[in-house]
Protein backbone atom coordinates (compact mmCIF):
# COMPACT_ATOMS: atom_id res chain seq x y z
CA UNK A 1 0.00 0.00 0.00
CA UNK A 2 1.25 3.52 -1.04
CA UNK A 3 2.07 5.90 1.49
CA UNK A 4 0.34 9.57 1.62
CA UNK A 5 3.60 12.51 1.28
CA UNK A 6 3.38 13.34 4.19
CA UNK A 7 4.30 9.76 5.98
CA UNK A 8 6.60 9.31 3.26
CA UNK A 9 8.83 12.63 4.35
CA UNK A 10 8.17 11.23 7.76
CA UNK A 11 10.07 8.24 7.05
CA UNK A 12 13.39 9.64 4.76
CA UNK A 13 16.57 9.13 6.87
CA UNK A 14 18.32 12.03 8.24
CA UNK A 15 21.43 13.10 5.87
CA UNK A 16 19.14 12.69 2.81
CA UNK A 17 18.06 15.90 0.89
CA UNK A 18 14.66 16.19 0.04
CA UNK A 19 13.84 17.72 -3.69
CA UNK A 20 13.88 21.36 -3.93
CA UNK A 21 10.37 21.67 -4.25
CA UNK A 22 9.89 19.71 -0.91
CA UNK A 23 11.98 21.81 0.99
CA UNK A 24 10.31 25.06 -0.06
CA UNK A 25 6.46 23.15 1.33
CA UNK A 26 8.05 22.03 4.56
CA UNK A 27 9.42 25.58 4.99
CA UNK A 28 5.99 27.44 3.71
CA UNK A 29 5.05 25.04 6.37
CA UNK A 30 6.71 26.06 8.86
CA UNK A 31 6.26 29.42 8.44
CA UNK A 32 3.18 29.23 8.51
CA UNK A 33 3.12 27.49 11.55
CA UNK A 34 5.41 30.34 13.41
CA UNK A 35 2.89 32.82 11.96
CA UNK A 36 0.26 31.16 14.14
CA UNK A 37 1.73 31.07 16.74
CA UNK A 38 2.98 34.51 16.69
CA UNK A 39 -1.14 35.83 16.36
CA UNK A 40 -2.11 33.54 19.27
CA UNK A 41 1.15 34.99 21.30
CA UNK A 42 -1.02 38.17 22.23
CA UNK A 43 -4.45 36.93 23.23
CA UNK A 44 -2.68 34.01 25.39
CA UNK A 45 -0.50 36.30 27.22
CA UNK A 46 -3.57 37.89 27.89
CA UNK A 47 -5.27 34.97 29.58
CA UNK A 48 -2.28 33.90 31.22
CA UNK A 49 -1.89 37.48 32.75
CA UNK A 50 -5.66 38.23 33.26
CA UNK A 51 -7.11 35.15 34.04
CA UNK A 52 -4.75 32.45 34.86
CA UNK A 53 -2.27 34.38 37.22
CA UNK A 54 -4.83 36.08 38.86
CA UNK A 55 -7.21 32.72 39.86
CA UNK A 56 -3.99 31.05 40.72
CA UNK A 57 -3.35 34.08 43.26
CA UNK A 58 -7.03 33.92 44.40
CA UNK A 59 -7.03 30.36 45.00
CA UNK A 60 -3.72 30.12 46.86
CA UNK A 61 -4.79 33.20 48.86
CA UNK A 62 -8.36 31.14 50.01
CA UNK A 63 -5.79 28.16 51.39
CA UNK A 64 -3.66 30.44 53.63
CA UNK A 65 -4.04 32.20 57.56
CA UNK A 66 -2.96 35.88 55.50
CA UNK A 67 -3.07 37.22 52.50
CA UNK A 68 -0.78 37.46 49.24
CA UNK A 69 -1.13 41.29 50.11
CA UNK A 70 -0.30 41.74 53.48
CA UNK A 71 2.14 43.14 55.51
CA UNK A 72 5.82 42.29 54.39
CA UNK A 73 3.82 40.67 50.93
CA UNK A 74 4.33 37.41 52.65
CA UNK A 75 1.19 34.90 53.10
CA UNK A 76 1.25 31.62 55.13
CA UNK A 77 0.02 28.99 53.04
CA UNK A 78 -1.41 26.19 55.10
CA UNK A 79 -4.19 24.18 52.93
CA UNK A 80 -6.04 26.25 55.15
CA UNK A 81 -9.72 24.44 54.40
CA UNK A 82 -11.74 25.86 56.97
CA UNK A 83 -12.29 29.53 55.17
CA UNK A 84 -14.56 27.10 52.69
CA UNK A 85 -15.93 25.93 55.61
CA UNK A 86 -16.61 28.85 57.22
CA UNK A 87 -17.66 30.99 54.24
CA UNK A 88 -20.65 27.58 53.23
CA UNK A 89 -21.83 28.02 57.27
CA UNK A 90 -22.01 31.35 57.67
CA UNK A 91 -23.00 32.86 54.46
CA UNK A 92 -24.88 29.98 52.87
CA UNK A 93 -28.32 32.18 53.32
CA UNK A 94 -26.61 34.64 51.07
CA UNK A 95 -25.44 32.51 48.73
CA UNK A 96 -29.16 31.59 48.05
CA UNK A 97 -30.33 34.78 48.37
CA UNK A 98 -28.01 35.57 45.44
CA UNK A 99 -29.07 32.77 43.34
CA UNK A 100 -32.84 34.03 43.48
CA UNK A 101 -32.30 37.69 42.88
CA UNK A 102 -30.00 36.73 39.88
CA UNK A 103 -32.78 34.11 38.60
CA UNK A 104 -35.49 36.10 39.07
CA UNK A 105 -33.92 39.09 37.64
CA UNK A 106 -32.96 37.15 34.29
CA UNK A 107 -36.27 35.90 34.11
CA UNK A 108 -37.29 39.46 34.17
CA UNK A 109 -34.54 40.33 31.58
CA UNK A 110 -35.48 37.66 29.23
CA UNK A 111 -39.41 38.30 29.53
CA UNK A 112 -38.60 42.07 28.38
CA UNK A 113 -35.52 41.67 25.96
CA UNK A 114 -37.41 38.76 24.00
CA UNK A 115 -40.09 40.69 22.79
CA UNK A 116 -38.09 43.52 21.79
CA UNK A 117 -35.20 41.96 20.17
CA UNK A 118 -38.10 39.43 18.64
CA UNK A 119 -40.26 42.67 16.83
CA UNK A 120 -36.92 44.01 15.89
CA UNK A 121 -35.40 41.72 14.04
CA UNK A 122 -38.58 40.82 12.23
CA UNK A 123 -40.51 43.90 12.07
CA UNK A 124 -38.23 46.56 12.34
CA UNK A 125 -37.55 47.09 8.63
CA UNK A 126 -35.81 49.70 7.51
CA UNK A 127 -35.96 51.48 11.54
CA UNK A 128 -33.79 48.53 12.73
CA UNK A 129 -30.75 49.92 13.30
CA UNK A 130 -32.58 53.14 15.32
CA UNK A 131 -34.66 50.81 17.37
CA UNK A 132 -31.39 48.78 18.40
CA UNK A 133 -29.56 52.34 19.40
CA UNK A 134 -32.51 53.98 21.24
CA UNK A 135 -32.64 50.36 23.90
CA UNK A 136 -28.89 50.87 24.08
CA UNK A 137 -27.96 54.52 24.38
CA UNK A 138 -29.49 54.43 28.27
CA UNK A 139 -26.64 52.37 29.02
CA UNK A 140 -23.69 54.09 27.65
CA UNK A 141 -24.23 55.96 31.10
CA UNK A 142 -21.98 54.41 33.97
CA UNK A 143 -23.48 51.43 35.88
CA UNK A 144 -23.39 53.21 39.42
CA UNK A 145 -24.79 56.23 38.56
CA UNK A 146 -27.53 55.08 36.62
CA UNK A 147 -28.10 52.73 39.98
CA UNK A 148 -28.32 56.08 41.73
CA UNK A 149 -30.61 57.50 39.66
CA UNK A 150 -33.24 54.38 40.54
CA UNK A 151 -32.95 55.14 44.37
CA UNK A 152 -34.52 58.71 43.40
CA UNK A 153 -36.84 57.32 41.31
CA UNK A 154 -37.95 54.73 43.59
CA UNK A 155 -37.64 57.29 46.49
CA UNK A 156 -40.76 57.30 48.96
CA UNK A 157 -41.29 60.56 47.49
CA UNK A 158 -39.71 60.12 44.47
CA UNK A 159 -40.66 60.90 40.45
CA UNK A 160 -43.02 57.69 40.80
CA UNK A 161 -44.60 57.32 43.93
CA UNK A 162 -44.57 60.84 45.33
CA UNK A 163 -47.32 62.02 42.98
CA UNK A 164 -49.52 59.10 43.46
CA UNK A 165 -49.32 59.27 47.22
CA UNK A 166 -50.09 63.04 47.03
CA UNK A 167 -53.29 62.28 44.74
CA UNK A 168 -54.27 59.34 47.31
CA UNK A 169 -53.61 56.49 45.10
CA UNK A 170 -51.26 54.99 47.33
CA UNK A 171 -50.82 54.99 51.32
CA UNK A 172 -48.36 56.92 53.05
CA UNK A 173 -46.52 53.65 53.97
CA UNK A 174 -45.59 52.68 51.09
CA UNK A 175 -42.31 51.89 49.56
CA UNK A 176 -40.20 49.90 47.17
CA UNK A 177 -36.48 51.56 47.75
CA UNK A 178 -34.82 49.54 50.38
CA UNK A 179 -36.85 46.07 49.87
CA UNK A 180 -35.83 43.10 47.87
CA UNK A 181 -38.07 44.22 44.74
CA UNK A 182 -35.63 47.55 44.17
CA UNK A 183 -32.88 45.29 43.80
CA UNK A 184 -34.08 42.88 41.69
CA UNK A 185 -35.52 45.58 39.02
CA UNK A 186 -32.02 47.45 39.69
CA UNK A 187 -30.19 44.02 38.75
CA UNK A 188 -32.74 43.54 35.61
CA UNK A 189 -32.37 47.41 34.72
CA UNK A 190 -28.48 47.24 34.81
CA UNK A 191 -27.88 43.88 33.09
CA UNK A 192 -30.60 43.93 29.93
CA UNK A 193 -28.39 44.59 27.58
CA UNK A 194 -26.57 41.71 28.30
CA UNK A 195 -29.82 39.93 27.81
CA UNK A 196 -31.14 41.76 24.48
CA UNK A 197 -27.92 41.51 22.74
CA UNK A 198 -27.20 37.72 22.04
CA UNK A 199 -31.04 37.63 21.85
CA UNK A 200 -31.38 40.30 18.96
CA UNK A 201 -28.33 38.29 17.27
CA UNK A 202 -29.80 34.94 17.62
CA UNK A 203 -32.78 36.11 15.88
CA UNK A 204 -31.30 38.19 13.38
CA UNK A 205 -30.02 35.29 11.89
CA UNK A 206 -33.35 33.02 11.40
CA UNK A 207 -33.98 32.95 7.51
CA UNK A 208 -37.32 34.57 7.57
CA UNK A 209 -37.81 32.12 4.40
CA UNK A 210 -38.57 29.03 7.46
CA UNK A 211 -41.25 31.03 9.10
CA UNK A 212 -43.06 31.65 5.30
CA UNK A 213 -42.48 28.08 4.55
CA UNK A 214 -44.12 26.81 7.78
CA UNK A 215 -47.21 29.30 7.04
CA UNK A 216 -47.62 27.93 3.52
CA UNK A 217 -47.78 24.80 5.17
CA UNK A 218 -51.01 25.59 7.14
CA UNK A 219 -49.18 26.74 10.46
CA UNK A 220 -50.46 29.82 12.19
CA UNK A 221 -48.29 32.65 13.58
CA UNK A 222 -47.99 31.13 16.83
CA UNK A 223 -47.16 27.46 15.58
CA UNK A 224 -44.71 28.68 13.07
CA UNK A 225 -42.86 31.00 16.36
CA UNK A 226 -43.16 27.85 18.28
CA UNK A 227 -41.61 25.30 16.16
CA UNK A 228 -39.52 27.73 13.95
CA UNK A 229 -38.27 30.58 15.24
CA UNK A 230 -37.87 29.34 19.40
CA UNK A 231 -36.12 26.84 18.63
CA UNK A 232 -33.93 28.15 16.46
CA UNK A 233 -33.16 31.21 19.01
CA UNK A 234 -32.05 28.91 21.78
CA UNK A 235 -28.44 29.62 21.58
CA UNK A 236 -29.18 32.92 21.25
CA UNK A 237 -31.33 32.41 24.71
CA UNK A 238 -28.54 30.32 26.03
CA UNK A 239 -26.01 32.92 26.15
CA UNK A 240 -28.81 35.66 27.34
CA UNK A 241 -29.47 33.49 30.36
CA UNK A 242 -25.57 32.88 31.31
CA UNK A 243 -24.45 36.59 30.49
CA UNK A 244 -26.80 38.01 32.80
CA UNK A 245 -26.89 35.41 35.05
CA UNK A 246 -23.41 34.80 36.19
CA UNK A 247 -22.96 38.73 37.09
CA UNK A 248 -25.91 39.00 38.54
CA UNK A 249 -25.29 36.72 41.12
CA UNK A 250 -21.99 38.32 41.69
CA UNK A 251 -23.13 42.29 41.76
CA UNK A 252 -23.14 44.32 44.93
CA UNK A 253 -23.82 47.95 43.70
CA UNK A 254 -27.62 47.26 43.35
CA UNK A 255 -27.74 45.56 46.72
CA UNK A 256 -25.56 48.48 48.27
CA UNK A 257 -27.85 51.33 46.58
CA UNK A 258 -31.42 50.16 46.80
CA UNK A 259 -31.19 47.35 48.69
CA UNK A 260 -31.90 46.95 53.13
CA UNK A 261 -29.74 45.33 55.39
CA UNK A 262 -31.50 42.17 55.06
CA UNK A 263 -31.01 42.29 51.19
CA UNK A 264 -26.84 41.83 51.08
CA UNK A 265 -25.89 39.41 48.18
CA UNK A 266 -22.59 37.51 48.67
CA UNK A 267 -21.16 40.35 46.38
CA UNK A 268 -21.37 42.30 49.08
CA UNK A 269 -19.76 39.98 51.65
CA UNK A 270 -17.04 39.78 49.64
CA UNK A 271 -16.07 43.67 48.90
CA UNK A 272 -16.60 43.89 52.62
CA UNK A 273 -14.25 41.51 53.27
CA UNK A 274 -11.39 42.27 50.84
CA UNK A 275 -12.09 46.28 51.52
CA UNK A 276 -13.12 46.92 54.47
CA UNK A 277 -12.04 43.96 57.34
CA UNK A 278 -8.94 42.98 54.91
CA UNK A 279 -10.01 39.40 55.51
CA UNK A 280 -8.29 38.34 52.20
CA UNK A 281 -8.07 34.51 52.81
CA UNK A 282 -12.20 34.86 54.00
CA UNK A 283 -12.90 36.72 50.82
CA UNK A 284 -10.70 34.57 48.51
CA UNK A 285 -12.55 31.45 49.40
CA UNK A 286 -15.89 33.01 49.43
CA UNK A 287 -15.19 34.30 45.40
CA UNK A 288 -13.47 30.77 44.85
CA UNK A 289 -16.89 29.24 45.61
CA UNK A 290 -19.12 31.72 43.68
CA UNK A 291 -16.81 30.82 40.70
CA UNK A 292 -17.48 27.13 40.95
CA UNK A 293 -20.93 27.32 41.94
CA UNK A 294 -21.61 29.35 38.52
CA UNK A 295 -19.43 27.11 36.22
CA UNK A 296 -21.11 24.09 37.55
CA UNK A 297 -24.64 25.69 37.10
CA UNK A 298 -23.92 26.72 33.57
CA UNK A 299 -22.63 22.89 32.75
CA UNK A 300 -26.11 22.09 34.46
CA UNK A 301 -28.04 24.38 32.60
CA UNK A 302 -25.81 23.35 29.06
CA UNK A 303 -26.55 20.08 29.24
CA UNK A 304 -30.63 20.17 30.03
CA UNK A 305 -30.62 22.91 27.40
CA UNK A 306 -28.49 20.60 25.08
CA UNK A 307 -26.81 23.44 23.49
CA UNK A 308 -23.81 22.81 21.78
CA UNK A 309 -22.38 26.27 22.88
CA UNK A 310 -21.24 24.06 26.48
CA UNK A 311 -17.67 24.60 26.31
CA UNK A 312 -18.36 28.42 25.49
CA UNK A 313 -20.71 28.83 28.31
CA UNK A 314 -18.15 27.14 31.24
CA UNK A 315 -15.56 29.58 29.63
CA UNK A 316 -17.98 32.62 30.06
CA UNK A 317 -19.06 31.81 33.56
CA UNK A 318 -15.65 30.87 34.98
Amino acid sequence: MSQAPAEVEGHIPEGVELPPARQGERALARRRQTAAYIQLAPGGIYMILGFVLPLIIIVYTSLSTAGLFTTGGRSVFSWEWSNYTTALSSYGDIYLRSLLYAGIATAVCLGLAYPMAYWIAFYGGRWKSTLFMLILVPFFVSFVIRTVQWKFILGDDGLIFGPLKDLGLLPESFKILQTRIAVIWGIAYNFLPFTFLPLYVALERIDKRLVEAAKDLYASRFQAFRKVVLPLSMPGVFAAVILTFVPATGDYVNAAVLGGPGDQMVGNIIQSKFLTEANYPQAAALSVILMIGMLVLALIYARLLGTEDETLAAGVAT
